[in-house]
């Protein structure tokens, strides 16, 4: 198994753990940027820890089953902090959509790593 396989297979096992937690549905707005709408259900893996100390970030998507898909990598230069954000049940046009939502929405550097 390639290292990222491994990778992907641990996801697996952490999204299958821990409860998700959608604090920011699908058409909400940001709560201290309202200009900044969630194209999809946004949230986090609960009793998880991620860069930021809070839990892992999911973006889910509406394609039941899929599964983890594929993870958006940020790097946030204000606020110092890089961050791996797991996309869940997406499809390839909703992967599209959290790409551009990161980079031109929230401006910040990012790279969208899909499962092979």
């Amino acid at each position: 198994m390639t290292n990222l396989a491994a990778f992907f297979t641990a996801l697996d096992e952490l999204v299958r753990k821990a409860p998700l937690r959608i604090d920011r549905p699908q058409g909400s707005a940001h709560p201290r940027f309202p200009d900044i709408v969630y194209p999809l259900d946004y949230g986090y893996l609960e009793e998880t820890a991620g860069g930021d100390g809070e839990g892992v970030d999911v973006f889910r998507g509406s394609v039941d089953g899929a599964g983890v898909v594929g993870v958006a990598l940020t790097a946030d230069l204000t606020k110092r902090d890089v961050e791996v954000k797991v996309l869940l049940d997406c499809s390839d046009g909703e992967i599209e959509l959290v790409e551009h939502f990161l980079r031109e929405r929230v401006r910040l550097n990012s790279a969208v790593v899909r499962r092979a």
